[in-house]
């Protein structure tokens, strides 16, 4: 009796640990899922051009040679012609290399996140905290816009680009992008939450309203701010349209549209394109880790209303 009753009391452990095993054998299974595509670009970028779509991944261990496994992907000085990632494009400007495609799109990428957070921030924080005239007609006619796809606008603001006078500029690529109404949305939600009271007594205190939007509402939502971030950093630094239509200047150009150049009509150089490839998703891969604290409180702050 005593051992069916001490047998009858593991049974419930015994059940736990064989659905926790159950759990992380799934978690393993969906994990070497997601990381294969992975796997096989890290894989793909460092074996040569003539073995490139002979294996899935890795040759076997006794094929391993410079002439399957080698950097020529991304340096091969064995020729003169554009026929690895860093080595200098001629171009009627003279050469370009490919560390300057990668400054363009840290430098787009990083300033219109930085502007458009900004305005966007701005933009919610008046629309939360703020009444005035109108202000449900902006709000409705702000989400309303966010049902137009981008490209249907893409004709007349390019015509508006062009009579400007900002083809071939950065301008074009910055200024329309300044600010978001989806990001004006998403902050006008995260300042609904922070307290009027605080912002009272800082009145009081005698914080101006910029004061108080800098150093006291912006802290109160940097889980959005970092969400907001992420998302917009993203977006921009895989923006393909916009670049390859107004930028006309080869050194000009970012990082999508040169790796688009490497697999076209007239030239297959896969090699290349998948090292630049690993290249353009270090930056993007960075800034999540930095900020993926911030991405889940920010996806999660509106989840639960106590």
């Amino acid at each position: 009796m005593v051992g069916l009753g001490l047998s009858y009391l593991l049974l419930p452990k015994q059940r736990q640990r064989i659905t926790t095993i159950q759990r992380y054998v799934v978690l393993l299974l969906v994990a070497i899922l997601i990381l294969s595509p992975f796997l096989w670009l890290v894989s793909a970028v460092f074996k040569d051009t003539d073995v490139l779509m002979q294996y899935a991944f890795l040759p076997p261990l006794s094929e391993w040679s410079s002439e399957t496994l080698n950097l020529k992907n991304f340096y091969n000085p064995e020729t003169e012609e554009l026929d690895s990632l860093f080595e200098a494009e001629k171009t009627i400007e003279g050469e370009v290399h490919f560390w300057r495609y990668l400054a363009n799109s840290l430098f787009l990428a990083s300033t219109s996140t930085i502007v458009t957070l900004f305005f966007s921030s701005l933009g919610g924080y008046a629309l939360a905290k703020y009444e005035f005239h109108g202000k449900y007609a902006i709000i409705s006619f702000m989400l309303g816009t966010m049902m137009i796809p981008g490209l249907l606008l893409l004709a007349p603001l390019y015509n508006l680009i062009y009579k400007i006078g900002w083809m071939d500029s950065y301008w074009a690529l910055l200024v329309p992008g300044a600010s978001s109404a989806f990001g004006m949305f998403l902050f006008r939600q995260a300042c609904l939450s922070v307290p009027n009271s605080l912002m009272e007594a800082a009145r009081i205190d005698g914080c101006s309203e910029f004061s108080i939007y800098l150093n006291i509402v912006m802290p109160l939502v940097r889980p959005m701010t970092g969400a907001f971030c992420l998302v917009s950093f993203l977006g921009n630094w895989n923006s393909f349209v916009y670049p390859n239509i107004y930028i006309q200047t080869q050194s000009k150009l970012t990082l999508p549209v040169i790796l688009n150049q490497f697999v076209d009509v007239y030239s297959q150089q896969y090699g290349i394109f998948l090292a630049g490839t690993l290249i353009a998703i270090i930056p993007p891969a960075i800034l999540f880790f930095a900020l993926q604290r911030e991405f889940i409180s920010g996806l999660t702050s509106g989840a639960i209303k106590g």
